[in-house]
């Protein structure tokens, strides 16, 4: 089976970042596969791909240039030949199926996230008829999935995009004397809600906590937001919040932290606080998409409103009260994301979607009403 793997853009960071570990998987189950991105952006999600042995195609061109996306994608997927296109993220899953459409091939799309621009549900629910399978990146995505787009119980699944791995690098106990270090991993981009954290600490400061014990923020990650949130930082004079820019090695990172943050106002599954709680890190999270779910409220971390910064700032209060409570709860945090996400389990949902394309492609690609397929050809244009 040839799997043409189509996503928006090889931005590091973004959700390009598990088709590593998914694409393993597939591979596993005897299928090749391919990368085609529909425009580069900043290239960090390259290296990871190629390390896992993928060959990733990157087309040249922008994010706003349609017709020439898909004149590009008909014509490079015609000529490699897939078996199944498998989509991730909006733009890709609509150009994608276009091109599934015309050339009679099987289209699989990811969703990924908790919140969808009202456009884009639009259009996707028009068009979800194209996809024959669709898979929830979580839980609580799938359900959305099935509400908002109509996709009905036998063309939908479940497959939780993260794999818990024992041997990833644990965070060291915070030892009395140092200062608590709280870490955010990801873009910078307003659905993570770093405005939120900066009004946070803002009003924790104002509180005059002068009992807390000493902390410092490192946020890591890149984007368009970087210029703002910097702005932001030294207007409010946070002399503890560094911008570390884009993480290299993501769970070092982790491992170096006490606490970690995740105040976004959406979210799929969020797999930088799963990866956070794997490293034994308790958790302050929003209660958006899978999170509320994976982190026990009082148990393995506090479970905050999205977009609430006085909810943020007291359970940023309570965990700085008790700094000798962090390890047990990033202990229990990680107790929890290996029961619920093992390797064994992700390896195995896999296992089962690739059983579930196979008989996709004996039963050929959806076709909307009223439409006939066109005839597969190679290396023809759109």
């Amino acid at each position: 089976m040839r799997i043409a793997y189509v996503i928006n853009s090889t931005e590091g960071g973004g959700a390009a970042s598990p088709v590593p570990a998914v694409a393993r998987v597939l591979a596993d189950q005897g299928a090749t596969v391919e990368v085609f991105a529909l425009t580069r952006r900043d290239g960090r999600a390259i290296p990871a791909m190629e390390a896992a042995g993928l060959r990733v195609h990157v087309r040249p061109g922008g994010e706003k240039d349609h017709l020439a996306t898909l004149a590009w994608l008909d014509a490079t997927l015609g000529a490699w030949r897939p078996d199944v296109i498998w989509t991730s993220l909006t733009r890709a899953t609509l150009l994608g199926q276009l091109v599934g459409l015309r050339r009679t091939i099987p289209v699989v799309s990811w969703q990924h996230a908790a919140f969808l621009k009202p456009a884009n549900r639009l259009l996707l629910r028009t068009t979800q008829r194209l996809s024959k399978l669709w898979i929830g990146d979580s839980h609580s995505v799938t359900a959305l999935t099935a509400d908002r787009l109509q996709v009905p119980p036998q063309r939908l699944a479940c497959w939780p995009l993260f794999a818990a791995d024992d041997a990833a690098p644990r965070a060291q106990s915070w030892r009395p004397g140092e200062p608590v270090r709280i870490g955010l991993l990801g873009r910078l981009h307003p659905v993570k809600g770093h405005d939120v954290l900066i009004e946070a600490l803002i009003r924790l400061r104002a509180q005059g906590c002068c009992a807390l014990t000493p902390f410092e923020v490192l946020i890591a990650g890149d984007g368009a937001g970087r210029d703002g949130l910097a702005a932001s930082i030294a207007s409010a004079g946070l002399d503890n919040v560094r911008l570390l820019g884009f993480a290299e090695r993501p769970q070092a990172f982790l491992a170096g932290l006490h606490l970690y943050l995740q105040p976004s106002r959406s979210e799929g599954l969020c797999i930088a606080a799963h990866e956070a709680m794997q490293a034994g890190l308790p958790v302050i999270v929003s209660a958006v998409g899978e999170l509320p779910y994976t982190v026990r409220d009082g148990e393995t971390g506090l479970v905050v409103p999205p977009g609430d910064a006085d909810a943020l700032a007291q359970a940023l209060a309570w965990m700085l009260s008790h700094p000798d409570r962090l390890a047990d709860m990033g202990a229990a945090g990680r107790r929890r994301v290996l029961d619920r996400f093992g390797a064994v389990a992700f390896a195995a949902t896999g296992a089962d979607i690739v059983g579930r394309l196979r008989v996709t492609r004996a039963t050929g690609p959806s076709v909307a009403p009223g439409r006939s397929p066109g005839r597969r050809a190679s290396g023809q244009s759109a």
